[in-house]
């Protein structure tokens, strides 16, 4: 069965821009108008939004969960998901778990008897611990998440092949010593980068060593006190592996008060390519999630189950390392204490 994701990608055009030509929602132009138009025609895939609608719908509201709704990665998220839920003629309920395991079953519990269908970004807790608060008739698209149960859909991102990708950047560069900050320790896309860390320096023949990893989250203050540790190390690391943009943020500062100079003594790369990390000094090197599409795609996943799809739906969206000023060769001079 066709979903709205194979029109876009045979329409070449974005999930939104579907969602919008065939609910007639908002102006498109006329060349990407014809060309879903024929997509849709061509793959047999003609949603009827009013009939669901009627027959289907009790709320006309979803819910979504997500740990933070601050920071600009969840804000694109957020942004994503509201215009595609607007496009289908749904209203949004928002909860902000905070990542604490008694707020995510609160909110799961308070929203899905008010709402046809949840979004769920739960990495820290299995999806089976999620359903069973709620029963097999909720219908849930888990987001970076642990296990989808049976019955449920899956969206999410490459973690192990973007972090795979950054180190194999810096390896490419010629660094053999790299330290590596770990996420949060029960955040199954924490676990999947430190494994994509560690399976890039066994492709090119490196042993890890536990003392590079580091344990840390994915804030700015994680970063920045972690840095007079990996200073002291011995060997000197020449990168340091940061497990997101934030993070990486508070090891710029901490290398900055330290007086040392990136990337020209240390490179440091980061993972999201949130917005600003374009505009930090240096511009920061980072693997790109497509955050926004991930919650377009969320959206348009639980709207075509609440339509009747029965088999159940899982993407993984591809993670691209962006290079920028914050990676360089490592220097043969080392960094003055």
């Amino acid at each position: 069965m066709s979903s709205i994701k194979d029109v876009a990608r045979l329409a070449g055009v974005s999930i939104s821009t579907v969602s919008r030509v065939l609910n007639n929602s908002c102006p498109v132009n006329e060349d990407k108008r014809l060309r879903v138009q024929k997509a849709a025609r061509d793959l047999g895939y003609f949603p009827n939004p009013a009939a669901r609608s009627l027959l289907l719908r009790k709320t006309g509201m979803l819910g979504v969960v997500v740990p933070f709704a601050t920071g600009e990665f969840f804000s694109d998220f957020l942004s994503g998901v509201d215009q595609t839920a607007s496009d289908n003629d749904y209203f949004l309920l928002i909860s902000i778990s905070h990542r604490s395991d008694a707020d995510l079953q609160t909110a799961v519990i308070n929203l899905h008897r008010r709402v046809d269908g949840l979004i769920v970004w739960a990495p820290e807790m299995p999806a089976t611990e999620v359903t069973s608060l709620v029963g097999e008739s909720t219908r849930i698209v888990f987001v970076n998440s642990l296990h989808p149960a049976k019955g449920n859909d899956l969206i999410d991102f490459d973690n192990h092949g973007g972090m795979h990708a950054v180190a194999s950047h810096l390896l490419g560069l010629g660094h053999r010593d790299i330290a590596f900050i770990k996420g949060p320790p029960r955040a199954a896309d924490s676990s999947a980068r430190l494994d994509g860390y560690r399976s890039a320096l066994a492709d090119h023949g490196i042993a890890a060593r536990p003392e590079f990893e580091l344990a840390g989250d994915y804030t700015v203050e994680a970063g920045y006190d972690l840095v007079p540790e990996i200073l002291s190390m011995s060997p000197l690391p020449t990168a340091i592996m940061a497990p997101n943009d934030q993070c990486a943020v508070g090891v710029l500062r901490g290398l900055d008060q330290a007086g040392v100079s990136v990337p020209e003594q240390m490179s440091v790369t980061g993972f999201d390519d949130v917005p600003s990390s374009r505009f930090i000094t240096p511009a920061l090197t980072t693997a790109h999630v497509p955050v926004r599409e991930m919650g377009e795609l969320a959206i348009q996943t639980i709207v075509d189950r609440i339509g009747g799809r029965e088999n159940d739906a899982e993407e993984v969206l591809a993670v691209d390392v962006v290079v920028r000023r914050s990676s360089a060769p490592p220097r043969l001079s080392t960094v003055a204490l």
